[in-house]
């Protein structure tokens, strides 16, 4: 009885601390400088409704716009749960008229990049969107040989971090 009391108490405290929201400045910019386990936050910037030049790296001499129907930050992340993990993120969070729901959007196959037209289509509808490059770039398997944990992250842990860091995100911004 003392065991099943002092185990009931011990997952009480751990659901109350795992609920616990993140503190954060409340603002997109605040963002930048919050802390979690096994992430690094690259950018967290506001953006503007209208186009917006991105590619598989994000930006550069061969992006291509897109149009954004909406205000939102745009977290940049890079999420190492592994020692050889390197697995990049992004979240679009609306400025105004969120719906209160959190959309995760992927690529295909072995595509290796953000889908930011599906991240667009989301946050259209008033998502907070996110999407992952799987660990990888560019669209083969060759990142997997002799990489165990890379494949690990593009089988399925790529997409729970994603989520699981994201959700933390949306409720510090």
């Amino acid at each position: 009885m003392r065991f099943l009391f002092g185990g009931l108490c011990a997952l009480l405290i751990a659901s109350m601390l795992v609920d616990q929201p993140v503190r954060a400045a409340g603002s997109c910019d605040g963002l930048r400088s919050l802390s979690l386990p096994n992430v690094t936050i690259t950018m967290a910037t506001p953006v503007e409704a209208g186009p917006l030049a991105v590619n598989e790296a994000g930006a550069g001499p061969n992006a291509r716009p897109i149009d954004v129907a909406r205000p939102f930050c745009r977290v940049a992340a890079t999420l190492k749960p592994s020692v050889d993990s390197d697995i990049k993120i992004e979240l679009w969070l609306p400025s105004a008229n969120w719906n209160g729901k959190f959309q995760a959007v992927g690529n295909g196959a072995f595509t290796g990049n953000i889908a930011y037209l599906a991240m667009a289509a989301a946050l259209a509808r008033g998502y907070a969107a996110a999407s992952t490059d799987t660990g990888h770039a560019g669209g083969s398997a060759s990142f997997a040989l002799g990489h165990p944990e890379k494949l690990i992250d593009f089988a399925y842990r790529s997409e729970h971090e994603m989520t699981v860091k994201a959700k933390v995100i949306v409720n510090a911004f």
